[in-house]
C-alpha cells in the first residue's frame, strides 16, 4: 500500500487540467483532418491510419521511460520536458502538413514526413499522462485521488468534443488554417505549466532497477485498464460500420450517426466524470459500478434498431467508463510507494497504448463476423475484469 503524500491536497490541479484539454484539442484537431488532408494529399487510407497508430507505438513505448525518470529527476523538470518536446514536434508536424498541403506534394515524401513527425510527437506526449498522474498521486491523498484524477479525465473528455468541432469548423476556411493554429496550442500549455507547475524535488533515490511492469501489485489495475481502453477504441472504431451495417443507413447519414454518437460519449464522460469529483467513493466501489453501468450500455447496442437508440447506449457505456478510468488511475497508484509512482503511472499509460493500437484491429474483425459481435465482446471482457477486479479483494481498501 502507497505511503500517504508529504503533502496531502495541495496541488492546484488547474494548471494541469488546462494542458490537459489543451493538448487534448490538438491531438483530437489532427485525428479530425488527418482523413481530408490524406485524401488531398493522395494518400491511401491504410496510410493515414499508419499516422495515427504510430503515435500510439511511440506512446506506448516511452510512457515507463518518462515516468520512471520522473521517479528520479522530478516531476516538473520531466513533465515540461517532454511538453516541450511535443510542442516543437507537433508543431513541425502541423507546419509539415500544411507546407505539403501548400505545393501539392507527392504522396510517398509527404507520408513519411508525416509518420516521422507523428511518431516522434506521440513519443514526446507520453510523457504528459504519465507525470501528470504521478504528480497528483505525489500531492494528493490516497482516498482524494480517484476524484483528482477524475478532473484530468473531465478535461480531457472536453478536448474530444471541442477539438474535432473546432478543426471542422475551421476547416470550412481551408486545411492548412486548423494545422496553423492548433499547433499553437502545446505552447500555450508549456508557457501555463511553466508559471504555475509547482518544483518538485526528486523523489526515488533507489539504486535498483525501477518498478516491473509485471510487478503484481499491479496486476488489477493494468489488466483492468488494458481491458477498458480495448473497449473504449473497439466501440470507437465500429460505431460508424455499425450504423451503415446494421442500422442500415447510407454512408452520408451513417457518418453523421457516428459523430452524434461519439460526441454523446465525449459528453457522458465530462459528466460521469464530474459526477465523481462530487461522490468521492472509493476506486473498488467506482469500479464496481461503473464497470456494471458501463457493460450495460455496451450489451444494449446489440438490440439498437435506430439511431436514437444507439446514441443513448453510446451515452449509458461512456458515463460508466468515465468512473472506470479514475477510479483505475487511482488504483493504480494506490497500490505502490511514493518513490515507484512515475513507474506506475507510466506503466499504465503504456497498456492504455497497448489497448489503443490492439482494439481498432480486434473490432474490425469481429464486424466481419456480426455487426453486433464486438459489443457482445467489450461487455463480456468488461464485466470479466471488474469481477477479477474486485471480488477477490472486495474488503480491501484501495
Amino acid at each position: 500500500m502507497t505511503a500517504m503524500p508529504p503533502q496531502a491536497s495541495t496541488l492546484n490541479l488547474r494548471p494541469l487540467m488546462f494542458e490537459t484539454f489543451v493538448c487534448t484539442v490538438a491531438v483530437m484537431s489532427f485525428v479530425a483532418l488527418i482523413g481530408p488532408v490524406a485524401r488531398t494529399l493522395g494518400l491511401a487510407p491504410w496510410q493515414a491510419g499508419m499516422t495515427v497508430t504510430v503515435g500510439g507505438i511511440a506512446w506506448m513505448l516511452m510512457a515507463r521511460v518518462w515516468g520512471i525518470a520522473s521517479d528520479r529527476l522530478g516531476r516538473r523538470r520531466v513533465l515540461l520536458s517532454g511538453l516541450a518536446g511535443f510542442a516543437v514536434t507537433y508543431a513541425l508536424l502541423c507546419a509539415f502538413m500544411a507546407l505539403a498541403l501548400n505545393i501539392s506534394m507527392s504522396a510517398l515524401p509527404a507520408f513519411i514526413g508525416i509518420v516521422a513527425l507523428r511518431g516522434l510527437a506521440g513519443g514526446f506526449y507520453a510523457a504528459v499522462p504519465a507525470c501528470s498522474a504521478a504528480l497528483v498521486a505525489d500531492h494528493v491523498s490516497a482516498d482524494k485521488r480517484a476524484s483528482a484524477m477524475a478532473g484530468l479525465g473531465a478535461a480531457s473528455a472536453v478536448g474530444m468534443v471541442v477539438g474535432p468541432s473546432f478543426a471542422g469548423l475551421l476547416a470550412m476556411l481551408g486545411l492548412a488554417l486548423p494545422l496553423l493554429l492548433t499547433c499553437l496550442l502545446p505552447l500555450l500549455a508549456f508557457a501555463v505549466l511553466w508559471r504555475w507547475l509547482p518544483d518538485s524535488q526528486r523523489v526515488s533515490e533507489r539504486k535498483g532497477p525501477a518498478l516491473a511492469i509485471g510487478d503484481r501489485r499491479l496486476r488489477r489495475s493494468l489488466t483492468l485498464g488494458f481491458i477498458a481502453m480495448v473497449c473504449v477504441t473497439v466501440a470507437q472504431m465500429t460505431v460508424g460500420f455499425f450504423a451503415l451495417d446494421r442500422l442500415q443507413l447510407p454512408p452520408a447519414d451513417a457518418a453523421r450517426v457516428a459523430g452524434i454518437a461519439l460526441t454523446s460519449v465525449g459528453v457522458a464522460l465530462i459528466c460521469a466524470q464530474m459526477l465523481v469529483r462530487k461522490l468521492n467513493w472509493a476506486p473498488l466501489r467506482l469500479i464496481g459500478v461503473g464497470g456494471l453501468v458501463s457493460a450495460l450500455g455496451f450489451g444494449s447496442v446489440c438490440f439498437a434498431v435506430a439511431p436514437w437508440m444507439l446514441y443513448a447506449s453510446c451515452f449509458v457505456a461512456a458515463a460508466g467508463m468515465g468512473w472506470v478510468f479514475p477510479a483505475v488511475s487511482a488504483l493504480n497508484a494506490n497500490a505502490v510507494e511514493a518513490d515507484e509512482q512515475g513507474a506506475a503511472a507510466g506503466s499504465l499509460v503504456a497498456v492504455h497504448g497497448l489497448g489503443m493500437i490492439s482494439g481498432p484491429l480486434l473490432g474490425t474483425l469481429l464486424h466481419q463476423v456480426d455487426s453486433r459481435a464486438p459489443y457482445v465482446l467489450v461487455a463480456a471482457l468488461l464485466l470479466f475484469g471488474v469481477a477479477w477486479t474486485v471480488l477477490p479483494r472486495k474488503g480491501a481498501t484501495a
